[in-house]
């Protein structure tokens, strides 16, 4: 009898050592979704720059269709467009890792914005490239995410959530043409921190409270982006408010991180045009002193 328990109970143990291991596999399952509507040569360009040889993950497909299913009404037809072009690559990683987002050859949406969105939809710990053979918008990447990410996990991401996730992309990324990518996002991340308060708002009181928010970021909104940020908030209070804020904080130093890294980016980037165009005075003055 006494045997037959230590058999048992190493039994147990082996099985949740293998149920352990198998979740831990799992979590760093990845997927590559292209969009469908991409020839064999850009496909290839794309898996290029994923750093990835097509055949060595599982790819799925994203049409145009499933695109419009979440885009439709929160984004201009002409930049959702009539094929699918935009591409992912995803590997979910253990809890607690994180977010780590880069694009390519995406024209309108930033690093940043895909991480505030994907934390919306319920998306914490992943490493998401985001890529097309020529320039996109972008805007439609979400989708093929949410695809991957339910295929990889078995689990389906909450609806209102990928909703308004793929809301706030698209408000975030045409706010921020007028006032930039992070102040874009900061906004839309105070409005989360206040659902409570805006549940009980009408939407006039809304729009007042979020021109009280816009003017502390020097920013001024048109009627238009006020009305988005409006319709947004009522979207993001259908969720759990202390979940969606909890969210927001897991992934608040990498959106500041990645808004930094473009900021240096953005003025290395002035430095070296200012230098090459003193050099062309440079030469240009020699020339003409020379012409004398």
């Amino acid at each position: 009898m006494k045997l037959k328990r230590i058999i048992t109970s190493l039994l147990a143990v082996t099985m949740l050592a293998s149920l352990a291991a198998a979740f831990a596999a799992g979590t760093h399952e990845s997927r590559a979704v292209i969009g469908a509507d991409l020839t064999a040569e850009q496909v290839s360009a794309v898996y290029g720059v994923f750093g990835v040889k097509r055949g060595d993950v599982k790819e799925m497909t994203t049409t145009n269709a499933d695109e419009r299913e979440y885009l439709k009404g929160y984004v201009d037809d002409s930049l959702i467009g009539t094929k699918s072009i935009s591409c992912v690559y995803i590997e979910v990683l253990d809890s607690g890792k994180g977010l780590d987002v880069t694009t390519n050859n995406i024209t309108w949406c930033a690093p940043e914005m895909y991480v505030n969105a994907l934390a919306t939809a319920g998306i914490t710990d992943a490493k998401v490239i985001v890529a097309a053979p020529f320039g996109v918008s972008g805007t439609a990447a979400l989708t093929g995410v949410f695809k991957a990410y339910e295929d990889i996990t078995g689990k389906k991401l909450d609806e209102n959530a990928k909703l308004a996730g793929t809301q706030e992309l698209a408000v975030t990324s045409d706010l921020a043409t007028e006032i930039g990518s992070y102040d874009s996002t900061s906004i839309v991340n105070e409005l989360k921190g206040i659902l409570s308060e805006t549940k009980d708002m009408t939407d006039d009181e809304l729009r007042e409270k979020i021109g009280e928010i816009a003017k502390d970021y020097k920013a001024t909104l048109t009627d238009k982006q006020t009305d988005q940020l409006v319709s947004l908030t009522r979207s993001l209070e259908k969720m759990d408010g202390d979940e969606l804020m909890q969210r927001v904080n897991e992934v608040k130093e990498t959106v500041r991180k990645l808004a930094e890294a473009k900021t240096k980016a953005v003025g290395f980037i002035a430095k070296v045009q200012q230098i090459v165009t003193s050099i062309a005075d440079f030469f240009q003055a020699l020339i003409d002193h020379f012409k004398k």
